[in-house]
Order: C-alpha cells, then structure tokens, then sequence
C-alpha cells in the first residue's frame, strides 16, 4: 500500500485530493491540517489524523519532515499556497527520507507566486496584459482607465482593487509592493492543468465560475475551448509545469484569451474536473511514483453546484487542542 499525506486538510482543494484518493484500493491517506478543526482530516481513520505547525511556522517544515519518516510517507502532497516553497525547497531532502514531494519545482513555484515575474515569464508566448510595478517609470502614464492594481505576491483576490482615474493612480504608494495592471473587459476563466514529470500536458480543463462564495466556485461548469486549453497549455510549458496548476484566464476586447495569474497547487474547485473524467490527484500519484500515465486525457462538459456536508463523530475522536 502507497501511503499518502495531504496537508491542508481545512481547504476545499485539500479536501477534493483526499476524497480522490481514498477512493483508490491501494492508497492509506493521512490528513494534516494546523486546524484541529479541519473538516477532512476526520475522513480518515483516527490513527491517520495529524496536526502540524501553520505554515509560515519557523518548525513547519522539520516537523512535516519528521512526521513522513514516523509514518513512512510515501507521497506528501501540500495544498495550502504558503507550504509550497518552503518544501519544494527541501525536496531532495523529503526524497532522501523515502518522501516523493506531488508538487511543481521550486523555480516553478517562484515563477507563479511573483505577479511581475508571471507576466515577464509568459508574455512572449501567450496574451499577457499589460503589467507594471508600481513607483516604476513605466507605470506612470499610457493607461486606458480603468485598471487593476493587486498585489505583486500574494494568493487569491485579497488587496485587489480598480482604479478609475490618473489622479487616483497616483496616489498609490510604491512601497508596497504593487502592480498596476491593465484591465481585461471578456469573460474569466479557470483551466486546471496537469503535466506530467517532463512537462508534458497531460489535460487542460477550462471551467466557468457561474457562482462564487467568499471566493470559492460555489456553481461551475466545464467547457470545451480549443483557444483556453492551447493557451493554458502554452503557460504550462512556459513556467515549467509539473504535477498540477490552475490556470486563471480572462479575454480580451478582442476576444482573445489571456493570462491572469497561475495557482501552482490543486484548486478548490477540483471536484469539478474530478467529475469532468480527469482525476488530477490520482494520476499525479501515479506520475511521481514513475507509473504510467496517458499522454493526454479528455474531458466531458459537466455542471456542478456545492452544497454543505456534515461530518459526524464521538466527541473523544476530535484531535486535542
């Protein structure tokens, strides 16, 4: 049996990974969270729940270390954004322990969590708008109003705002590490993509966000798009893409799509294309572990709306505090 853990077992995407994979017979998942609260990790056996340190926790990584050697961890797999680089930085250390780390590379990573680099990365290859930092010459003047300042690093929405005027652009301060960035008019778009150990695109899964809720796809649907998959895919080889990465596109006013940022981890919204025929969990095990995988993988046009599960238990079996 492969053992596995997953962390950030709070999160929605640290929950769709664990629900996949413990839907295979030949997986013992381990679920960690710093959250004894933690929704999934109670969808393992008791032996196999875990607390570990926040992420940002100068012991996070010696105890996530020392926590696969005692559970002789095959695969771990990180889903909380923060835990990214400070374990890819330690991945020859994890594979020396016996641990394969089921995430991009380092460089990759740096890559996608730094807005500015992103845009510098892919602009010669896909439609990047135009993308400055603030306090720059080149992001005084040449605006078409309005446009989108946010944060040069950073996951989500959060510190996202538009901006109307020239005046009120100039009123953004340069020391805090901001973007300006020029704002697209077209519809947005999620494309979930998986590559294998060489880079190779295995699936592109474009996906609709219809509802949205404190900024987790509530509704989405699937959706079929040759111009979304060829230019998620172009982004994927850019960045050096391996394991899986959500890919967030937006068009143009000429209908062409573009790039917006890259989330290299497992979305929240990865039930969806679990449900669409690509089960990206599953088959980035089978991937790290040197396994067989298709080259490519389809996908059918499906429909999701999420609602609330409960998850009942003895009092005694709630993780102490």
């Amino acid at each position: 049996m492969t053992r596995v853990l997953v962390t950030g077992a709070g999160g929605p995407a640290g929950v769709a990974v664990i629900r996949s994979l413990l839907r295979r017979g030949d997986v013992e998942v381990f679920a960690a969270d710093m959250d004894r609260w933690a929704s999934a990790i109670y969808l393992v056996p008791p032996a196999y729940r875990r607390l570990v340190p926040a992420g940002r926790a100068d012991h996070f990584v010696d105890t996530v270390r020392q926590m696969c050697r005692d559970d002789r961890i095959d695969v771990l797999f990180p889903t909380v954004d923060v835990e990214l680089p400070r374990l890819a930085a330690v991945r020859d250390e994890l594979a020396a322990d016996g641990t394969v780390l089921a995430s991009p590379a380092l460089r990759t990573l740096e890559t996608c969590l730094d807005k500015l680099t992103l845009a510098r990365a892919c602009e010669r290859t896909v439609r990047v708008p135009r993308t400055e930092l603030v306090g720059t010459p080149q992001a005084v003047s040449g605006w078409d109003f309005p446009v989108i300042v946010k944060p040069r690093r950073g996951a989500g929405s959060r510190g996202v705002r538009t901006v109307f005027t020239a005046a009120e652009l100039d009123a953004v301060h340069s020391d805090e590490d901001l973007l300006v960035q020029e704002m697209l008019p077209g519809d947005e778009f999620s494309v979930d993509v998986l590559a294998g150990l060489d880079g190779n695109v295995v699936a592109a899964v474009p996906r609709a966000r219809l509802r949205v809720d404190s900024g987790v796809a509530v509704a989405g649907v699937t959706v079929h798009d040759d111009e979304l998959v060829e230019t998620a895919s172009a982004v994927a080889r850019a960045i050096g893409l391996t394991t899986v990465a959500n890919i967030q596109l937006k068009r143009d006013a000429e209908g062409r799509p573009a790039l917006l940022e890259v989330n290299p981890r497992f979305p929240g919204a990865m039930p969806l294309t679990i449900a669409s025929g690509v089960d990206m969990p599953s088959l980035t095990l089978d991937a790290v572990l040197g396994r067989p995988v298709p080259d490519h993988v389809d996908f059918a046009e499906v429909a999701n709306v999420r609602y609330l599960e409960d998850v009942f238990l003895p009092v005694d079996e709630i993780l102490p505090g």
